[in-house]
């Protein structure tokens, strides 16, 4: 269950936050194979004041509209699988949201099953995954 939290400048149109959301979204599953109900991305705003960024770091040049997109997900994935998910959000986020890829700023964390609880209070290792599935209680 990737958790993601994405940045995105405070004047940012409604429409275009929900097209980014999911389009980060449909790259984690076409990419890392997460499933389709994976869906927590918590998104915030900055003002221009709130975020500095090099506009020219390795040679790319990047507007003051950068989207940040921060990942924390399970160990495990290979660089390849991260290569081609890093891509796909970059491609989606051009095709649904108009962010421009240079503009698109990616990063990992990653951890164990032990560092997570996905809900009523429980330890993730300690559930067993229902996709879609409803409540247990």
């Amino acid at each position: 269950m990737p958790f993601i939290r994405t940045n995105v400048p405070q004047d940012t149109p409604q429409a275009q936050r929900e097209a980014i959301v999911q389009g980060i979204h449909q790259a984690l599953v076409d990419s890392i194979g997460m499933p389709q109900d994976e869906l927590f991305n918590m998104v915030a705003d900055y003002a221009p004041n709130q975020f500095w960024c090099s506009r020219t770091f390795n040679g790319i040049q990047r507007s003051e509209r950068v989207v940040v997109v921060e990942i924390t997900m399970r160990r495990g994935r290979s660089d390849a699988m991260k290569r081609e998910l890093y891509a796909a959000i970059a491609r989606n986020l051009e095709a649904q949201a108009q962010v421009k890829p240079a503009d698109v700023l990616i990063f990992t964390h990653e951890n164990d099953y032990s560092d997570w609880s996905v809900g009523l209070g429980q330890f993730a290792m300690g559930l067993h995954q229902r996709v879609g599935g409803a409540d247990p209680r």
